[in-house]
């Protein structure tokens, strides 16, 4: 059962899995918000976990940073673990003025400049969207709250360090999106060929137009209203 990634058994995995890129977040989303949270993976100090929210089984698992890293988790918790749903709790840099630091975007869509896609052999291009089901669940929860959010394009980039950062942040910008970050459309894509959900929701940790930033250990450990609507979110595809 276990995957070169994973040494998880069949059913250690809840059907809703919890996806941040760091494994300090996954830890701190475990012990913070889980009941009876154990430990079942840590191939590569990833960090894998399971336990309950508000009795139902939740798991959160660390994703590593980029599209090939969350390619590989996520198809190997959809197809080897059979999860059902997994939601992305990460962080991203505003690109529009109205976004500002510590809001929520969610990822309606995703663009990339990776070529993630050309293993599908389409002729054409393709369109990573989120899944309906969760994105509607997961707005309304955070209108509920009162939490500011703002919904939208990511654009799931390859480079951190970019040649031209800059002129590629405008040219996003004047396209209407919202963040860039550097997982979303990998893990919708791979959503979409397995026939299962998928949603990105990224809580705003730096400002590409204004240089703001939060430092490391909050962007581990504070970004708690995104991580409260994924958690609600399972709650509900368990207890529509």
């Amino acid at each position: 059962m276990p995957t070169p990634h994973n040494t998880a058994n069949r059913g250690d995995f809840a059907k809703t899995v919890l996806l941040p890129g760091d494994p300090l977040r996954s830890q701190f989303i475990a012990e913070n918000f889980l009941t009876d949270a154990r430990l079942v993976n840590n191939v590569r100090g990833i960090q894998g976990y399971t336990g309950t929210y508000r009795g139902v089984p939740v798991s959160v698992m660390a994703s590593g940073m980029g599209i090939p890293s969350i390619g590989i988790y996520s198809y190997e918790l959809y197809h080897t673990y059979d999860v059902d749903n997994i939601i992305r709790v990460g962080s991203a840099g505003g690109m529009q003025e109205d976004v500002h630091l510590r809001d929520i975007v969610f990822g309606m869509g995703a663009c990339t400049d990776s070529a993630f896609a050309s293993q599908f052999g389409l002729n054409g291009s393709f369109a990573p969207i989120a899944s309906w089901e969760l994105l509607s669940v997961a707005v309304e929860i955070a209108r509920a709250r009162g939490f500011r959010y703002h919904i939208g394009n990511l654009f799931s980039t390859d480079l951190f360090y970019a040649e031209r950062g800059a002129e590629v942040t405008a040219s996003w910008k004047k396209m209407g999106v919202l963040a860039a970050e550097m997982e979303a459309a990998g893990l919708y894509m791979t959503a979409a060929r397995a026939g299962k959900r998928a949603l990105a929701l990224c809580t705003i940790s730096d400002h590409l137009l204004t240089g703001e930033e939060t430092r490391p250990d909050e962007r581990q450990t504070t970004f708690t209203q995104m991580i409260e609507v994924a958690l609600e979110t399972a709650y509900r595809m368990e207890n529509p």
